[in-house]
């Protein structure tokens, strides 16, 4: 069965977030996509005090015989494995938690009253609840409703 670019993330992000558990990182994202005629497959990967260039390659290399012995993705792609950086998407509940008090802006996956884009102050995270203040209101989305959120840095 082929899956599509997003079902090959989800299966390739199930399969190498205990991996790299093990190996003292924490998964972050995993993208994969088409640029140019070329398939990308990105990791994006974090631990506590950062990331180094070494642990980049290591994590490649390590990852990469993973996926090569479990033939996830059956053509020619490239892997890329990097830091978060300061855009680094809020995904997880965790993730929200970490952010609160700060400045977020997010995508649902469908419209309300017109609207898929906010931007706010991340208030609070209740189970699956996230509350932005939005523009003076409180806005309220479940976890399941965000399509992509990031920090948003005002320099």
């Amino acid at each position: 069965m082929a899956l599509d670019a997003k079902g090959t993330a989800q299966e390739v992000a199930d399969l190498i977030a205990p991996v790299l558990e093990d190996m003292g990182f924490e998964l972050v994202d995993v993208e994969y996509v088409s640029k140019h005629g070329r398939w990308v497959l990105r990791l994006f990967i974090d631990r506590e005090g950062g990331i180094t260039v070494d642990d980049c390659a290591g994590v490649s290399g390590e990852i990469g015989d993973v996926l090569d012995v479990r033939d996830i993705i059956d053509h020619e792609y490239v892997l890329e494995v990097s830091s978060p950086g300061i855009n680094r998407p809020l995904k997880k509940k965790k993730d929200f938690q970490g952010a609160a008090g700060r400045k977020v802006k997010l995508r649902t996956i469908h419209p309300r009253e017109g609207r898929r884009n906010y931007e706010g102050v991340l208030e609070r995270v209740e189970g699956d609840m996230i509350t932005l203040l939005v523009d003076g209101a409180e806005v309220s989305f479940s976890i399941e409703e965000v399509e992509k959120a990031n920090l948003v840095y005002d320099f």
